[in-house]
């Protein structure tokens, strides 16, 4: 992975952790609650755990 790659999975999880966060916001703005809320709780987890992915492969890679 080079140094571009590792600078755009930065930016991947900085985008993925917004998203999450404005999720998380639009759930308690407007009280989701029963499936809809499930539903996005579930895919936020998704992509705690892409970004927990992301995280190593960068860490590899600096390692080298």
């Amino acid at each position: 992975m080079s140094k571009d790659n590792v600078q755009k999975m930065k930016e991947h999880i900085e985008n993925t952790r917004e998203r999450i966060e404005s999720s998380i916001n639009y759930m308690e703005d407007n009280n989701v609650s029963g499936e809809q809320r499930r539903l996005m709780e579930a895919k936020n987890e998704r992509r705690q755990e892409a970004i927990e992915r992301w995280e190593e492969e960068i860490e590899e890679e600096i390692q080298g």
